[in-house]
């Protein structure tokens, strides 16, 4: 073992991953890269459809525009390293790279936040306060509260990347992890890092529970304007939208309060593992099935491209 830390010392951290197996590795490579190509695809067909429809072009779509490109992104800053780490049997990572890595997931997830909660409250002025929609949420004011949600998100970023980063590690350097993440992190340092919880805590906890706050005040608004829809079929339309994004609101920042917002001692390899997935792969992959293709106006410009390419 001490031969073993000798060498490895000055080359970075070894990431464990998901599978301990080679079969278990490749089906877990199959999956990852089905998974990525359809967020990719998936997202990128959401910025170029609204892009080229000019009746997409409102506040709502705009939002949908950001939260498309921070998933890709998002999903781009951890996948294909581990489709690499899935082949290869050192799976090492540099200083350098994972805590790149690690400053970028952050600054995205953090983005991704503060931009599900602008969204949440867009839908709360739309519904309950539509004559003033227009006025309220116009384009300077979309543009300052994505501007907002990005800054939040790096600064966020930045300064748990610059604590963590200063950190000592212990020699074997082994993250029992896929990527480079804050948790797994301080779990392998050398010395106490009860600071850095703390620090994880205030900025990170800020940025997630002031988000999840402002979603969820403004879908109780939505619900209690849609309770006051006399049509039974408006209610029923209005309750399945709001409930496909509630559901993955509550994936989404529940899996991130259980991973950031909890004590780096009660953490568990397999289960953070899991966890991880599910905000770091699934969401991605299913939100612009949410909030996108599932809506009418955007099903009639997917329509509308897609008989003008074949008519082309």
């Amino acid at each position: 073992m001490e031969q073993f830390e000798n060498v490895t010392l000055p080359e970075g951290f070894f990431l464990l991953g998901l599978g301990t197996t080679p079969e278990l590795q490749k089906v877990l490579f199959a999956v990852f890269v089905i998974a990525y190509i359809m967020t990719i695809v998936g997202n990128a067909m959401v910025i170029v459809i609204i892009r080229l429809d000019s009746r997409l072009h409102t506040p709502m779509y705009f939002f949908l525009v950001n939260l498309a490109l921070l998933e890709i992104l998002y999903t781009t800053a951890i996948t294909p390293n581990t489709l690499r780490n899935f082949l290869d049997e050192e799976k090492r990572i540099s200083f350098a790279g994972c805590f790149i890595q690690m400053f970028v997931f952050i600054t995205l997830g953090g983005s991704e936040c503060v931009l599900l909660g602008t969204m949440a409250y867009d839908r709360y002025v739309a519904i309950c306060h539509p004559l003033l929609y227009t006025t309220t949420m116009n384009q300077s004011l979309c543009l300052h509260l994505a501007l907002f949600s990005w800054t939040t998100g790096f600064l966020n970023s930045l300064v748990n990347t610059i604590f963590t980063a200063i950190l000592p590690f212990c020699h074997d350097r082994l993250i029992k992890h896929y990527f480079c993440e804050i948790p797994p992190l301080l779990k392998i340092s050398c010395k106490d890092t009860h600071v850095n919880e703390l620090i994880v805590f205030l900025f990170g906890g800020s940025v997630i529970v002031g988000s999840l706050l402002l979603t969820l005040v403004s879908y109780v608004f939505v619900i209690a304007a849609v309770m006051r829809i006399p049509s039974l079929t408006g209610k029923r339309k209005a309750f399945s939208t709001c409930t496909s994004h509630l559901m993955v609101v509550s994936i989404f920042f529940g899996t991130v309060i259980f991973t950031y917002l909890r004590p780096t001692s009660h953490s568990y390899f397999d289960q953070d593992q899991l966890v991880s997935v599910v905000y770091g792969v699934l969401t991605p992959l299913i939100n612009p099935i949410i909030y996108s293709f599932r809506n009418k106006d955007f099903q009639r410009a997917l329509r509308k491209i897609w008989k003008f390419g074949f008519a082309v």
